[in-house]
């Protein structure tokens, strides 16, 4: 993401949330801190968040978007879009699948009221194409995570701006298209904001803005999870083709989805390098399979992630029923320490800063950081002020990529390696077609006796 100067004022309508030091309804939000200058981590102008993020998107022109990728995130991210403010309309629709557009459409039209005329709908593994050049302002790239550097480069190349759904790639080579798509984009003046809605949500940005304050001191370590039970998965239908299966069941392969620890995990894994700055240089991990019924994933990764510094990062995610569950976010500092619940402890494990959500309550009506990335995204279009976080996400995604290939191989896996690989996950034919299933198998690492 490019560094956007803060201007609080813009930023908040309440001084309730404002920091530190302040009393707010009753909760404490600083103590013990009362005389003591803190060294800030990074100067406010280099704060990584949004210079304002108001309920609304402010008026302007019509703005015209186009989802590629009709299934449940992107017929959410379609709703998203309308609900950000005004002028908005989504006039064109594209997937793989006919069925896909057509729930789609019927949904636009029960909850927003949209019609989405015939000649705008578009189906096959072309249509991203035909939704780029259907006359929209805005592309809402939602498909498989494979297919979005591909989807995501055209739509620079025409010209567009976009929303990318995180991981915004599979492997390095698809991480790399993102990169260089990103950069293209700022320098043609464009808008892009990924789905990584951690920075859109006001608990998480204002634990950002402490934190660099330099309330936890100076970032040592942390620990990151995603613990869950199974996702969903489609058993194969008669009439599908092997690759119809797996487009169909995507959150289960790992040349559609990443594995969990890229499609899913990158949210948490995203924090820490955005709370940092850094990136990792190297990784080892491991996982295995018990539970998952198709695809060719882990159901589990454990990964040690070494930073710059020597700074540690332990990343957690497992996706087995009938287990302890656990979505956060922890940061250590030579201080204190900052969880994604939204409080600060000191060394002794005293509360010194809690985030108020009462005081958000009356200040904002809009919670939804879903819908606040879209907010976000028409305020920079109609401010005219070009913004991409397409590469951010694009080096979380990687750190994914890393820790999934540690994990896979039982190799140490260093970032340099990962970030130069040829690694391509891309079939060399994309058609609705019956493949060879055996070499979809679930990796086995090391070396057998």
């Amino acid at each position: 993401m490019s560094k956007i100067s803060l201007n609080r004022r813009d930023f908040l309508s309440s001084a309730a949330l404002a920091g530190i030091g302040t009393v707010s309804g009753g909760t404490l939000l600083s103590s013990c801190t009362s005389g003591t200058a803190l060294t800030p981590l990074l100067p406010e102008a280099e704060w990584n968040i949004p210079a304002s993020l108001p309920d609304k998107a402010k008026d302007g022109a019509p703005l015209k978007a186009g989802l590629i990728g009709c299934g449940g995130r992107g017929k959410g991210a379609a709703q998203n879009f309308l609900n950000a403010g005004p002028n908005l309309s989504v006039v064109a629709l594209g997937d793989v699948f006919a069925d896909r557009v057509e729930d789609a459409r019927k949904e636009l039209k029960e909850n927003a009221n949209t019609e989405i005329p015939d000649d705008k709908c578009f189906v096959g593994f072309d249509a991203y194409q035909k939704v780029i050049d259907a006359g929209v302002d805005v592309v809402l790239v939602a498909t498989p995570p494979n297919f979005r550097p591909i989807h995501f480069k055209a739509a620079v190349d025409a010209g567009k701006h976009a929303f990318l759904e995180k991981p915004v790639a599979v492997d390095p080579v698809g991480a790399r298209m993102v990169i260089a798509a990103s950069k293209q984009a700022l320098s043609q003046g464009l808008c892009v904001i990924t789905g990584t809605q951690r920075h859109h949500q006001r608990v998480y940005i204002e634990g950002y803005k402490q934190v660099q304050s330099g309330l936890i001191g100076d970032i040592v370590g942390g620990n990151v999870y995603w613990n869950q039970s199974m996702l969903w998965y489609r058993n194969k239908e008669k009439n599908w083709s092997d690759i119809e299966w797996m487009i169909r069941d995507w959150v289960n392969w790992t040349w559609l989805s990443g594995d969990h620890i890229v499609e899913q995990h990158v949210h948490n894994i995203d924090v820490f390098n955005w709370f940092t700055g850094k990136k990792p240089v190297k990784a080892v991990g491991f996982g295995s399979r018990q539970r998952r019924i198709t695809g060719d994933q882990y159901d589990n990764f454990s990964v040690d992630f070494v930073y710059e510094g020597g700074i540690h990062l332990h990343s957690m995610c497992r996706q087995i029923d009938g287990c302890a569950g656990n979505v956060s976010e922890f940061i250590q500092g030579t201080k204190g320490s900052w969880s994604s619940k939204g409080e600060i402890k000191d060394l002794k494990g005293e509360v010194i800063w809690k985030y108020d959500n009462e005081a958000a309550k009356t200040a904002f009506t809009q919670h939804d950081p879903y819908t606040l990335e879209h907010v976000n995204l028409v305020n920079h279009i109609r401010d005219k002020q070009p913004i991409s976080q397409g590469e951010e996400t694009a080096i979380s995604t990687l750190t994914a990529v890393m820790g999934r290939i540690s994990a896979y191989t039982g190799a140490e896996t260093k970032w340099d390696d990962v970030f130069a690989s040829d690694l391509n996950l891309m079939p060399e034919k994309l058609e609705l077609t019956n493949v060879d299933l055996t070499k979809y198998t679930v990796p086995v690492p090391g070396k057998a006796k």
